[in-house]
């Protein structure tokens, strides 16, 4: 009889030693960032009794999401930081701190736990502008953040590249730029641009050759965009591959002469010659060839005929990039709505399209630049529009206008 109990009490034990692991193990909250599921090896996510909120070790979820996070025992602070923005966290606190002063209300303060740092899940969605999604049946929360926007940018003041490389090349890789429109300057040595160019090669950033004023769309300027051409041919021939621009850019906007409204006809027709000029130069030359153009421009027709100026351009040449020079990117009159024209001219006719936003102080209304705005604020009317327009074959990206407004105002915020 001794014997049967002890053998039932075995049964039990074993019984008792393999469940409670399991349901254990049922019980814990999984995390996946993008994918990918974060293993936490000493404090695992739990949930807070009172708010019911998801807490988090902050370093392995934030690093996963690509932010540095530092931890300040004298001050009992934990610091995010982030392209865009710095947080501070502090221990305790119903609140976090931006380098700007702005303050983030958080429900459940951060705590330590097991020698942690443990945050509320839903401050790590804020703080990456992230989708964080609960399934309460399977104690799992994912956790996805916006997609990169492609984005280019103009380098007016050339001379910057020779002593501020490595700034410049940093600010790009950070903020996700792969392209930058640099202004052509025959004062700097072949060798700086050589070096630069380079340099954004290893980044995977292409380098446009930029020129333009508003009276190259006259014929009697036509030896200036041949004398620009031939520049850029003879350098891309004196030097290496990777050393080479990958296209000539153009920012000519014969619109802001004083003759358009006069003698408009005369304009675009001047303006066509020298395009078809620059068509024909181009060819056998390797480089591709892009142009900056307002958004209305679909409005306009070619001379006699009733087809668009923008579809005749882009039949003609590689890429157009749109100046959709407004801070909102929903509604009437916004970046999405405003581009809607070129962009189905775009995919119709297997071109490509970039659509470009202002950062720079604007004398045209409080609508048309993000120059007084937050970069966060830019960032999400950026993947507004981004998702919004991502819905077309000819749409390839976006970009700001220009690197030095946008690293002043990103600066300006931190």
């Amino acid at each position: 009889m001794m014997k049967k109990w002890l053998i039932w009490i075995w049964v039990i034990v074993l019984c008792v030693s393999i469940v409670v692991p399991v349901a254990a193990a049922a019980s814990q909250i999984r995390i996946v960032v993008n994918g990918e599921k974060v293993d936490f090896p000493d404090a695992p996510p739990y949930i807070e009794r009172q708010s019911n909120r998801t807490m988090v070790p902050a370093r392995f979820v934030s690093e996963k999401l690509g932010a540095k996070m530092e931890w300040n025992k004298d001050s009992n602070q934990v610091a995010f930081s982030m392209p865009n923005r710095t947080i501070l966290v502090t221990i305790g606190q119903n609140n976090a701190k931006a380098a700007n002063g702005e303050t983030i209300t958080l429900d459940t303060p951060a705590v330590i736990q097991n020698n942690r740092v443990m945050v509320p899940l839903r401050l790590i969605g804020e703080l990456f502008q992230a989708q964080v999604e609960w399934d309460a049946q399977h104690r799992l929360a994912v956790v996805t953040t916006p997609p990169k926007i492609p984005k280019g940018t103009w380098i007016w003041d050339s001379r910057i590249i020779e002593n501020d490389r490595d700034r410049i090349l940093g600010f790009a890789s950070e903020h996700d730029v792969n392209a930058i429109y640099l202004h052509m300057n025959r004062d700097i040595a072949p060798k700086v641009y050589a070096d630069f160019i380079r340099s954004a090669n290893e980044r995977q950033i292409r380098v446009e050759a930029l020129a333009g004023r508003p009276d190259w769309g006259l014929k009697s300027k036509q030896d200036q965009i041949k004398a620009f051409m031939a520049w850029v041919r003879q350098y891309n021939a004196s030097v290496e591959s990777e050393e080479r621009f990958a296209g000539l850019h153009f920012d000519i906007e014969p619109y802001l002469l004083a003759e358009w409204d006069a003698n408009n006809r005369m304009i675009l027709e001047n303006w066509l010659h020298n395009l078809r000029f620059i068509e024909q130069e181009a060819k056998g030359s390797g480089l591709e060839i892009a142009l900056d153009v307002p958004f209305w421009l679909h409005n306009v027709k070619v001379p006699d005929t009733e087809y668009s100026f923008s579809a005749w351009l882009l039949e003609k040449f590689d890429s157009l990039v749109i100046m959709d020079y407004r801070n909102h990117a929903l509604g009437k009159d916004g970046i999405v709505a405003n581009a809607q024209a070129m962009l189905k001219e775009a995919s119709a006719l297997g071109k490509s399209l970039i659509i470009a936003v202002e950062t720079a102080r604007s004398l045209e209304g409080d609508r048309v630049s993000f120059y007084s705005k937050n970069p966060d604020f830019m960032d999400q009317e950026l993947q507004t529009a981004h998702r919004e327009l991502s819905q077309h074959a000819g749409y390839a990206g976006m970009a700001i206008h220009d690197y030095r407004s946008w690293v002043a105002m990103v600066g300006s915020s931190e």
